[in-house]
């Protein structure tokens, strides 16, 4: 469990005024001194992540965020920190105390919260100091439509009661998705065509070819694995014409030309463009590259934070790329890590490249796609767009017939 990717994880953020006992209670649930107690308000500033496990809930994301009623100038950067959090936020957890009762500040978080379709689970705090009238609780229950628990993080008290109205309300939202088991078969062949890519950490794979390959056995078919100046030796040696080859985006020229047509290809970024957002607008964010003229603006954003290397593919080897298409130079911006721009900053760019977004949740990168989308900036995902400019994305959309039908289309 303590290898489970933070992508994998549940992501469960703690909301609340200053001093309600956020920190208090992620130390209560995970039964470790992981957060910052202190009797003054405002001792969490940043949102803070803590990857750990949570029995018998499993591997999760633990955020602990700063009060939403800071106050003054950093205050108001706070606040706006913790609200962000929202965007990859899971599961909700909003701490109030029966002396504060709930506050304009936690009536307008459940709003924000309800907007994003987020389950809730409400906290009454510290009541082993003042105890909550259960009638009050029952028509705070009834007003917002939300569970409330009463706890007392210093004394252990309702954590297991906590625990198990969490991982109730959380799979009332969790659908699993699933990278490509619903393309296959027991017993199907899959071939993997992984390149070792050098930003990968020596003797390991990157995360996109680990999870797919865990998803090939998961639903009882064979992953064969092998480099792409392998395959086609490899096709020819198998004896049994494999359902599907998923190729690293990166040599999509060469394994389209090494794999018969009549069998499937598809890329790791396309199915997880689709596994962690939305295949569609990222298709036609790709439809979109030959409408940029010289000058236009684009934004290639990164969301982990390694090394950068020679001839890179967010660095260098997508901007040659795009600048090819558009016969003139652009204007390139980069991003990485959390980094995302506001719809108002995001005006000036007219596209936004995104990488696979292996280190994202799948909440946060519908995120930024939808925030792309409905700021009506073209978006378009690594994956898509070497398809794209290599000619081979007609090819790797097979698998998703609608998809291809509207990248066809005019």
């Amino acid at each position: 469990m303590q290898d489970t990717p933070r992508s994998n994880r549940l992501h469960i953020a703690i909301f609340g005024k200053r001093n309600a006992g956020k920190s208090s209670l992620i130390n209560a649930l995970t039964n470790q001194d992981i957060a910052l107690v202190s009797e003054v308000a405002g001792t969490t500033t940043d949102p803070v992540y803590k990857a750990m496990e949570i029995l018998p809930i499993g591997p999760v994301v633990i955020i602990d965020t700063a009060g939403i009623d800071d106050e003054g100038t950093l205050g108001k950067l706070r606040i706006k920190k913790t609200m962000n959090v929202l965007n990859k936020t899971e599961l909700a957890v909003i701490v109030v105390t029966a002396k504060n009762g709930i506050v304009d500040f936690d009536k307008d978080l459940i709003e924000r919260i309800k907007e994003k379709n987020i389950p809730i689970v409400g906290v009454v705090n510290k009541v082993d100091i003042e105890n909550i009238e259960e009638d009050t609780l029952k028509t705070w229950e009834e007003n917002y439509n939300i569970p409330f628990v009463k706890v007392s993080a210093m004394k252990m008290v309702g954590i297991e009661s906590l625990k198990a109205k969490m991982i109730e309300k959380a799979k009332i939202e969790k659908h699993e998705k699933v990278i490509v088991g619903d393309l296959i078969n027991p017993n199907d062949f899959v071939v993997l065509v992984t390149p070792i890519d050098k930003a990968a950490p020596k003797g390991r794979m990157i995360l996109p070819q680990q999870q797919t390959i865990r998803d090939v056995i998961d639903h009882g078919a064979v992953a064969i694995v092998t480099r792409e100046k392998e395959l086609k030796e490899t096709l020819a040696n198998l004896g049994k014409k494999p359902k599907l080859v998923i190729t690293d985006s990166q040599a999509f020229a060469k394994v389209d030309k090494d794999t018969p047509e009549d069998i499937t290809l598809t890329s790791f970024s396309i199915l997880f463009a689709r596994y962690k957002g939305n295949l569609e607008n990222l298709v036609l964010g790709a439809k979109k590259i030959k409408d940029l003229k010289p000058n236009d603006h684009v934004l290639i954003c990164e969301g982990c934070t390694h090394h950068r290397q020679d001839g890179d593919i967010g660095k260098d080897k997508i901007p040659k790329w795009i600048e090819k298409i558009v016969d003139g130079k652009l204007n390139f911006e980069w991003t990485s890590g959390t980094k995302y721009p506001d719809p108002e900053d995001m005006k000036k760019f007219d596209l936004i490249v995104h990488c696979g977004g292996c280190m994202l949740n799948p909440k946060e990168m519908e995120f930024r796609i939808n925030q792309a989308v409905n700021n009506g900036t073209a978006i378009v995902n690594y994956g898509v767009l070497i398809g794209f400019v290599t000619g081979v994305l007609e090819r790797a959309l097979d698998p998703f017939p609608n998809i291809k039908e509207m990248f066809m289309g005019e």
